[in-house]
């Protein structure tokens, strides 16, 4: 049980009470490195990008207006740290080809998982989801993992709410393809 909200410990440390940064690093610390970790896929590289954030979160905490949600705001400085750093590292993924992806029904998509157990299932998306470029991966796993709605994905990664949207629809269709391809092999 959260003994003060968000809000509460903002107002402390923005009036000089330092000390209740850790009650939002304990808070927070575990939810953006899982998501640092998930998109940039090196451990050493997502402790350091953690740290990163919360020195820019505490450094930017006066400015933040409470437009959104406190989560919201931390969650949109870690993903755009994290696709900066890859961003420097120019990595290389597996190219779909566009005929591949838009010839995939929804029902393929939901039917492919189906054959397998949960653990088979989840190492498959998990091998997938290391192909996809670190946007893509963010994206999804905010969605998904992170249950970002939207609208909190509008305010995170900076794209129209039917952009987004349009985005998770390509990603669960190249999901799809990397999964299917696996099984042919």
């Amino acid at each position: 049980m959260e003994l003060y909200s968000d809000a509460y410990y903002i107002e402390r440390i923005v009036a000089g009470d330092t000390g209740c940064f850790a009650c939002l690093l304990d808070k927070y610390s575990r939810p953006v490195h899982s998501l640092i970790l998930k998109t940039v896929r090196n451990k050493e590289d997502a402790e350091e990008l953690a740290q990163d954030v919360f020195m820019k979160v505490f450094r930017n905490l006066p400015s933040f207006k409470g437009d959104c949600s406190f989560s919201t705001w931390i969650y949109r400085i870690a993903y755009n740290t994290a696709i900066s750093e890859l961003r420097k590292k120019k990595q290389e993924f597996v190219a779909i080809e566009e005929s591949q992806i838009n010839n995939v029904s929804e029902e393929e998509i939901s039917e492919i998982l189906g054959h397998t157990s949960v653990s088979e299932q989840l190492d498959k998306l998990e091998i997938a989801l290391a192909q996809l470029p670190p946007d893509e991966r963010a994206l999804i796993l905010l969605f998904y993992h992170k249950e970002k709605t939207i609208e909190e994905l509008t305010v995170i990664t900076g794209l129209s709410a039917s952009n987004a949207k349009v985005k998770l629809h390509r990603i669960r269709k190249k999901l799809f393809v990397l999964i299917k391809g696996m099984e042919e092999q």
